[in-house]
């Protein structure tokens, strides 16, 4: 009976030590810290794109502050980590920086903003590596068929909100015929992703400004870092272009306006996108920035609230001005509707710490933002969003102009909304200035 009984005392050193090992890794799930998610964000902090960035330290502040104790993710609350990397305005140190963060951060989100410049390349490094991507701030066609995506097919793994060039010419058409022109247009495009785009025959403006009984007088593509803007400025004077469109960095778009009051080419609308998007822009251009016209991506006037706060969109610009003392830029509101998304997406992420999981809630997306309703399946939220190919939804645009201002130097202001008779016009569109 009594060997029955006995335990050798090898057999109880390996049970006792079973045990322990047992216990300690039970305390060890106990008490250990639940995994960080982790939001890698790709801005372009410095470089001729840097105004792009100008809120991202006042966004991701308040992001912060907001999960400071975590968020509830599934099923247990998680510490939150956003990952900031400066792509210095450089399309091969986005897609770098992007490889760091997907390599050596393993984050579970990836979001990245400002141009296709920026855009693209993060979004290619996602898809390559199976990382979701959330992006905005970059007209869709250049972001989804700059990247060759196929409409019958799209993307797995990165998705975008932002209206598309079909929106832009459209507001653009919108904006030259609230005053009196022949209607003939001079395209001031430069030699790169989004310039390539918007010429093109098929995809760009040319179909459709010509849709809309406009002549295009295209001047032909031109590096950004070009000093001589000679040619352009002959061929839209031999052209008589009373209208002028163009798609330029601010840098760029400067020299090109200051030579062309220089030579004598004063159009009598302006409408320029990426360089007249911010405050700053306008103020260094000085008198020259007077009346000049752009789309509004986002302004106070917008009806939309923060899913994070309930605050309206001129109570954030007010947030952001006496944070930053500087006036607020369209900018801010899309760089908070990334935020917004990706802390939803992580709320309803089943399993956060699986790519899978997490790119599913990225699909099924059904949020109205600080910009408006974003969702990439399913009906469109409202009558004006549209779901143009399978990663892309549309946000709201409308038309606007530069005039004086009252704090600030120049007040970016609704002229027309015909396409989203939601956000209110605030005034009347103004001449250029002789």
């Amino acid at each position: 009976m009594e060997r029955k009984n006995h335990i050798s005392r090898r057999r109880f050193v390996q049970t006792s030590a079973g045990s322990v090992a047992a216990g300690v890794l039970l305390r060890k799930r106990a008490f250990a810290a639940p995994k960080s998610l982790r939001i890698g964000y790709v801005s372009p902090e410095t470089g001729p794109l840097a105004p792009f960035s100008g809120a991202d330290a006042f966004i991701i502040d308040e992001v912060r502050k907001k999960f400071q104790g975590g968020m509830m993710s599934g099923g247990t609350t998680r510490p939150i980590e956003i990952l900031v990397r400066d792509s210095q305005s450089n399309p091969n140190r986005a897609a770098e920086v992007a490889v760091s963060l997907i390599k050596a951060d393993q984050v579970d989100l990836m979001l990245v903003a400002s141009t296709p410049d920026t855009v693209n390349p993060v979004a290619d490094q996602c898809e390559i590596n199976k990382v979701p991507c959330v992006s905005t701030d970059a007209p869709w066609t250049p972001y989804f068929f700059g990247r060759g995506g196929n409409p019958a097919k799209g993307f797995d793994w990165t998705y975008h909100f932002f209206f598309g060039t079909d929106n832009i010419a459209q507001i653009m058409c919108d904006i030259f015929d609230l005053l009196p022109t022949n209607k003939v247009v001079g395209l001031l495009l430069a030699d790169d992703v989004e310039g390539n785009m918007l010429a093109d025959p098929e995809h760009g403006y040319p179909p459709l400004f010509t849709a809309r009984g406009f002549k295009i007088v295209d001047s032909g593509r031109f590096q950004n870092n070009t000093n001589d803007y000679s040619a352009q400025i002959a061929a839209f004077k031999k052209g008589n272009c009373e209208i002028l469109h163009g798609v330029l960095p601010l840098p760029t778009f400067s020299n090109f306006w200051a030579q062309a009051a220089q030579q004598g080419y004063k159009p009598k609308v302006a409408t320029i996108g990426k360089a007249l998007g911010f405050p700053s822009a306008l103020e260094s251009l000085g008198p020259r920035g007077k009346y000049l016209t752009a789309e509004i991506q986002w302004s106070p006037a917008v009806p939309f609230k923060s899913s994070f706060t309930g605050q309206s969109a001129r109570q954030l610009c007010d947030a952001f001005e006496d944070f930053s003392h500087k006036e607020w830029t369209e900018a801010l509101g899309l760089r908070y509707a990334l935020l917004e998304v990706a802390m939803d997406v992580f709320k309803r992420a089943q399993n956060p710490e699986s790519a899978a999981s997490v790119i599913e809630a990225v699909r099924t997306t059904r949020l109205t933002t600080i910009v408006g309703p974003v969702a990439w399946q399913g009906a469109p939220p409202n009558e004006w969003t549209q779901l143009p190919v399978k990663n892309v939804c549309t946000t709201p645009v409308v038309a606007g102009q530069w005039v004086p201002g009252k704090k600030w130097m120049y007040d970016l202001v609704v002229v027309d909304n015909r396409r989203y008779p939601l956000i209110p016009v605030q005034r009347k569109m103004e001449p250029m200035p002789a």
